[in-house]
């Protein structure tokens, strides 16, 4: 399908050793999907860009800031686009909107669906549509159809599609997109839900009151946040009134958040949980168990210009925490002895640092023991305003659109 020129042989080269290291680490595991990323030129839909940046297989290209240096459109990471699409399962003949455009993931799509098939990209921002447009002309995908719009509202002539594929990060799903899939499709979204981002495939299900969506799989990524109509931002909580110590919460502050004032006049407890892991396992039910588990979950961060050492998170920019009344913790971790491993620790701070240091260590402890190395938590997605006794749930997330429904599966 693409016209593109002869293409430089580094090009080649650099594009299969992508595909060689996604096919090896699991994140490709379809022939089709592995070879259309053989295929397509990802260095060409982003002109301007150093061959070794475009095809480093683990890290995205910013295309967009704004005057303030916050990113606001990015081509993603073979790895992620790679991950997306085998969540997706896009088949030849089928008819998919793709919402956030580059022009990249749009011509991958294009050469999954075939001649038969059909692609709508939409954009919010005239910029970037106008790019992918041109890009995509330029080298063969002129059948993609490039739509510049709020994709939270209705798309014109676009009928029922197969799958909806979200490529920027969604904090709610807007009733537009589940109302645009035929019976049976599949959405794929950056679901953000307590901070924490996971790309999640869902499928429709009809239920006994109303048809939901239920997630086939969780995976941890990052994207750029949406813009338009469900935009959603996270709120921060700076503790003891500097910018020091910032807590981020995405479902909206603590009832009395004064009463952290003056959590950091206590003396900090430090206590070691004996989880341990591996230096390169995935922790990612980890979290999940943090954000269902805590009422009080958010991450924190530290101004390094300011810090003074009140904390001390292994990461400045990211920590897992919670807070529970005047009582603010957070995780970090040290090297075990052999160097292979890492333990989780617990430091809090507040009148109540060493109960609440405790009961986040009996989250890990639980984790460690049923959790770990199992399966991610059941997502599902029902209206806004279902009854709670419609909702199986360990937790339940309220969004303006939806309510965010989180379960561990059984034993």
């Amino acid at each position: 399908m693409t016209n593109t020129t002869v293409e430089p042989g580094e090009a080649t080269r650099l594009r299969n050793k992508v595909v060689d290291e996604l096919c090896a680490d699991g994140n490709i595991s379809s022939p089709e999907i592995e070879a259309v990323m053989r295929k397509v030129p990802r260095h060409a839909f982003i002109p301007d860009t150093p061959l070794d940046k475009a095809y480093d297989t683990y890290a995205a290209v910013i295309t967009k800031t704004d005057e303030h240096g916050v990113q606001l459109s990015s081509v993603s990471a073979p790895q992620i686009q790679a991950m997306m699409l085998e969540q997706a399962q896009v088949k030849p003949g089928m008819r998919v909107l793709e919402i956030g455009s580059g022009g990249l993931n749009a011509a991958y799509l294009s050469e999954l669906v075939g001649e038969h098939g059909e692609v709508v990209t939409v954009d919010i921002d005239p910029v970037v549509t106008d790019r992918a447009h041109r890009l995509l002309e330029e080298h063969g995908y002129g059948r993609v159809r490039v739509v510049t719009a709020d994709a939270a509202e209705p798309i014109p002539d676009l009928g029922e599609v197969d799958v909806v594929m979200v490529t920027t990060g969604a904090w709610d799903i807007a009733p537009t997109w589940t109302a645009q899939l035929k019976q049976g499709g599949r959405l794929v979204v950056p679901l953000r839900m307590r901070g924490l981002t996971r790309s999640v495939a869902f499928t429709q299900v009809t239920g006994e009151h109303s048809p939901y969506l239920e997630s086939e799989s969780a995976r941890i990524c990052g994207f750029v946040p949406m813009q338009g109509s469900t935009a959603h931002r996270e709120e921060l909580l700076l503790v003891n009134g500097t910018p020091e110590i910032g807590l981020k919460f995405d479902d909206g502050l603590p009832v009395d958040p004064h009463r952290l004032d003056n959590a950091v006049t206590f003396p900090r407890h430090e206590l070691w949980t004996g989880v341990v892991i591996g230096l390169q396992e995935l922790i990612d039910t980890l979290q999940m168990a943090m954000a269902i588990s805590l009422p009080g979950f958010c991450t924190m961060a530290v101004d390094e210009d300011l810090d003074t050492g009140l904390v001390a998170p292994v990461n400045t920019r990211f920590a897992l925490a919670a807070v529970e009344d005047d009582t603010f913790a957070y995780l970090v971790t040290r090297r075990t002895e052999d160097n292979k491993h890492i333990e989780y620790g617990v430091h809090a701070l507040g009148p109540n640092a060493k109960q609440f240091a405790e009961k986040i260590a009996e989250v890990l402890r639980g984790w460690e023991a049923h959790r770990r190395g199992g399966p991610s938590p059941v997502i599902r997605v029902y209206p806004a305003g279902t009854p709670d006794d419609q909702i199986p749930a360990d937790r339940v997330i309220d969004k303006v659109h939806s309510r965010i429904s989180l379960s561990w599966p059984s034993a």
